[in-house]
């Protein structure tokens, strides 16, 4: 397995005070994410992980948690880590389960927490299972995981029409605001929101995972050519490319809302005749 020389360090890094601060608890660090897709950038992309742990981590664990992310968070400032802790049992389970009451630690956006962990779900076991790395443990096909594509497509419908529908309502209900934000803030919305939506198009219609760039190549070859600019803009800002593509922020945002109601229409009709 080879990973950028930073993800290596970091890894290394994080392996060594997990060993020092929780001796004995560790079986194994896997990657899934943008690394497991090889579409890492530096000083954008986390390192997505999932930790085997051989016990139940609870609260009085989480002062040896936080020290340890804490420490990688002040040595390395990019890339950040993005990941869960998880018993063999865990690995391929959906956190919508009925019988799963447990708490899980995880660490995301620079602060740990205990609680339902939202990634639990058939995106990320099927990059696990089909491209994850394995850093150390038991190979990832001895895991009991078995996402089946029409699972992933559905997933990806529902948060289609529920998280990317009504964050495209709000966003339009307060783009006098948004368009009044940094550049820098912009930016990340339509990168986020543009991209993300790509990739929901891509897994609809390949049954498949793709990265965000790779997403927006696929969109320029799929989609009409008015939707070509703000595709082209969010892979610019997601590559560090400075081409200014639109006149005004008013423009870009106005551009991303047109395209998020236009394919999620395209996506649900498609969704609807493969039923």
């Amino acid at each position: 397995m080879v990973l950028p020389d930073i993800v290596e360090k970091v890894i290394k890094d994080y392996i060594n005070l997990l060993n020092d601060h929780l001796p004995g608890t560790i079986e194994g660090v896997y990657i899934h994410g943008s690394l497991a897709l090889d579409a890492y950038i530096d000083d954008s992309s986390d390192i997505d992980f999932i930790t085997l742990i051989n016990r139940q981590l609870t609260e009085g664990d989480s002062e040896a948690l936080s020290y340890i992310h804490k420490t990688i968070e002040n040595k390395y400032k990019k890339p950040e880590m993005d990941g869960v802790y998880a018993l063999r049992e865990d690995i391929g389970k959906l956190h919508k389960s009925s019988d799963d009451h447990k708490e899980y630690p995880y660490y995301n956006n620079g602060k740990l927490a205990f609680g339902d962990y939202f990634n639990f779900n058939p995106i990320t076991w099927w990059v696990l299972k089909s491209k994850g790395k394995k850093v150390f443990g038991p190979e990832i096909a001895d895991f009991n995981i078995d996402t089946q594509p029409q699972e992933l497509t559905s997933y990806v419908v529902e948060n289609m029409n529920f998280y990317w529908s009504n964050r495209t309502q709000m966003a339009e209900a307060s783009i006098d605001q948004l368009v009044k934000l940094p550049s820098s803030e912009i930016d990340l919305e339509i990168e986020w929101t543009v991209l993300g939506l790509l990739r929901q198009f891509y897994t609809i219609k390949e049954n498949d995972i793709i990265s965000k760039l790779d997403a927006g190549e696929y969109g320029i070859k799929q989609l009409p050519v008015e939707w070509h600019n703000i595709i082209r803009e969010a892979m610019n800002i997601r590559s560090g490319e400075k081409e200014k593509i639109f006149d005004s922020e008013m423009n870009r945002l106005n551009s991303t809302l047109g395209f998020s109601k236009f394919l999620i229409h395209q996506c649900n009709n498609f969704a609807g005749k493969n039923k």
